[in-house]
């Protein structure tokens, strides 16, 4: 299935600010996951498979990294629960990066907001608006808003994505 968002993801400052907002907005609450993705070395974009009781997907997905909301675009494969792919994958291709987190689920409408827990980096929260339909202005004005409305800056925006921060560490 593909889609296209605009997301961002940030530290997680106020945090009891955030659960007042999405309180008020009826976020509608999915559930806690543990969730272990792991990235594969690629030539382009990222790919990577995502295991967890909740979500479980096999995702492809390019974007760049920018310190404010920004385009992605996304190919995604539901998988089952129990899978077989991380293990092929692994078989054929180097493994980049493995991202463990306990991540908390929201939806408000298409927009769909993660508290994460990430271990080794930190809290985060991260702002997805989600289309299937290409209606990009009316996702990129979202994501504007839910930044807004969490008081997040685009100086608090994390540009990279967890395995590029995961990698980052293990270097330094």
């Amino acid at each position: 299935m593909k889609h296209v968002n605009f997301e961002f993801k940030a530290r997680l400052k106020d945090e009891k600010h955030i659960r007042a907002t999405l309180k008020n907005l009826r976020a509608r609450f999915l559930g806690t996951d543990r969730q272990v993705d792991t990235y594969f070395r690629v030539p382009q974009g990222r790919l990577k498979v995502r295991e967890g009781r909740l979500e479980n997907a096999l995702i492809f997905y390019e974007r760049a990294n920018a310190s404010r909301a920004r385009r992605a675009t996304i190919d995604l494969m539901l998988l089952p629960r129990r899978n077989s792919v991380r293990t092929i994958l692994q078989g054929a291709l180097p493994v980049l990066a493995v991202v463990d987190k306990r991540r908390e689920i929201y939806f408000v409408g298409n927009v769909k907001i993660h508290l994460d827990r990430v271990r080794g980096l930190g809290r985060f929260i991260e702002v997805e608006a989600i289309t299937r339909r290409g209606d990009l202005k009316k996702i990129h004005a979202q994501a504007r808003k839910f930044q807004k409305l969490f008081r997040i800056t685009d100086g608090d925006i994390v540009p990279q994505s967890y395995s590029d921060l995961m990698l980052n560490k293990l270097t330094h």
